[in-house]
């Protein structure tokens, strides 16, 4: 029953992982493909890691996982306000 439910988790996120690829190529402009892809890999990566961490055989590689999943959201996070920062002046500079 363990591995039904991990297996479903990691499915389910992969799912999300393509939906924001979806969305990056195909919504029209960057403020929309940023937030689909933010918004899906932040979840597909929060369920991927969450079926890992089910099959984990000790507390420190659930903590390893809970680490990764962290800076990985955290760098996301930050990468997202720069690219939209950066489109934002560029709007207003007339270079987009």
């Amino acid at each position: 029953m363990l591995d039904l439910m991990a297996a479903s988790l990691v499915v389910f996120g992969a799912v999300f992982f393509i939906a924001g690829t979806v969305g990056l190529l195909r919504f029209p402009d960057i403020y929309c493909r940023l937030h689909a892809l933010t918004k899906a890999d932040g979840l597909g990566l929060a369920l991927v890691a969450l079926g890992m961490a089910l099959k984990a055989e000790s507390f420190g590689e659930v903590f390893r996982i809970v680490l990764i999943w962290f800076f990985v959201a955290l760098a996301s996070a930050t990468c997202g306000h720069l690219i939209a920062a950066y489109a934002r002046q560029a709007d207003r500079e007339g270079k987009a």
